[in-house]
């Protein structure tokens, strides 16, 4: 089927531009609800293919140092997170930081376009292509130059139809872990209270009398006889908040742990700098670096319950750092935070139930991994540049 379609540069079929500023900026800026959108990259809300509103206006007069783009047009950013397409859903002006593709003779249709330049091919095109030393650049030349395959209008209807079904239930899956997360937090709620007020009076104590507060350190990173052990060594760039975390990406020798407390399962990992608030439960023994407070929960305490309270309580968390170049939370300050300490068969009771949502989201993130490998493939397949046979389109439905 598809060496059947049509080849042609994305700049013999599309007119591609870049964005222009007025400067200084700020001078352009008006509250006048009649001034002209200014389209940024902080509009893009996160999942979305659309901008449909901006934040800030320019004045009329900016518009002759600028880029004027119109509802329907993509936009693609040039730089920084380069290479990301949106739809717009309004009229407006853009900066030198975004390129403008216009498909004048309506050649795509929008949805297909859209999922060409989003697609893990361009996006490795994008990146050969970027040019520039700290941060990498598209430019128009360069973007225009982009082989693109381009099938009928309704094998473009029906490819976009399949994907926009798989893309359906992963963000119907996303959906339900979100749901999941925040009947975790919901049952806390009910079961414990508002943990920053202590409406139900618990017990409170200093997070340093209810456990040991452990922090870590980096071993010579040029003495290869530290590194490619087995023993765990984590970084707060590991974390994505999630419950439990377990094999780290580091491992450690013995010599290269030798000093540093080895934290036993169950510890509850708190990232203390770069950045504040990164939490998760040790699934295995584990060393850290300096990125952590970290705490080993004593008898009186469950992980669980104290990483929800930590998870809920963390604007206070943060508030603790301090410091001129990045702020850092002190194993002093982690000792003296206070916590509320219900009775611990309470605090079990909540883990329990924690742990049955863990295990149906679980289940979720394995069907969500299932289809979004089946929805890579077939980006894969309908937007690179081989012809294998991968079956026809009237299969893959």
């Amino acid at each position: 089927m598809k060496h059947d379609w049509e080849h042609k540069k994305l700049g013999e079929v599309c007119t591609i531009e870049r964005g222009g500023s007025p400067r200084p900026i700020s001078e352009f800026i008006t509250d006048d609800p009649n001034g002209i959108n200014w389209i940024k990259i902080g509009d893009a809300v996160e999942g979305s293919k659309y901008i449909n509103e901006t934040k800030e206006k320019i004045r009329v007069e900016g518009m002759k140092k600028s880029r004027f783009v119109h509802k329907g047009d993509f936009i693609l950013s040039n730089s920084m997170s380069f290479g990301k397409p949106y739809i717009l859903g309004v009229d407006g002006c853009i900066h030198d930081g975004w390129l403008v593709i216009h498909d004048n003779n309506n050649t795509f249709n929008k949805d297909y376009l859209y999922y060409f330049l989003s697609s893990p091919v361009m996006r490795q095109k994008f990146e050969s292509l970027a040019v520039g030393g700290v941060v990498n650049n598209l430019n128009s030349k360069l973007v225009r130059g982009v082989s693109v395959a381009i099938p009928p209008l309704p094998v473009q209807e029906q490819v976009c139809s399949l994907l926009d079904k798989m893309n359906r239930v992963i963000e119907a899956k996303k959906e339900q872990l979100k749901e999941l997360d925040n009947l975790a937090q919901a049952i806390f709620y009910d079961m414990f209270g508002d943990p920053v007020t202590n409406e139900k009076g618990w017990e409170t104590k200093q997070l340093g009398d209810t456990g040991e507060i452990v922090a870590g350190s980096t071993p010579s990173t040029t003495d290869a006889t530290n590194w490619d052990g087995n023993i765990n060594w984590v970084t707060p760039a590991e974390l994505n908040n999630q419950l439990f975390y377990g094999s780290t990406q580091r491992k450690l020798t013995e010599k290269g742990a030798s000093g540093l407390t080895l934290m036993p399962t169950g510890t509850v990992l708190l990232s203390s700098r770069a950045p504040i608030g990164k939490l998760a439960i040790t699934t295995e023994p584990m060393c850290c670096n300096q990125g952590f407070k970290n705490i080993v929960c004593g008898n009186k305490l469950n992980n669980i319950f104290l990483y929800y309270y930590l998870r809920l309580t963390m604007d206070n968390v943060k508030a603790l750092g301090v410091g001129a170049t990045f702020k850092e939370v002190s194993k002093k300050a982690i000792s003296a935070y206070p916590i509320i300490l219900p009775p611990l068969p309470l605090q079990q009771a909540f883990a329990e139930k924690v742990e049955a949502i863990e295990r149906q989201k679980e289940l979720i993130n394995q069907s969500l991994r299932e289809v979004q490998t089946l929805f890579d493939s077939r980006m894969d397949y309908w937007f690179s540049e081989e012809d294998d046979d991968f079956g026809q389109l009237d299969k893959l439905d």
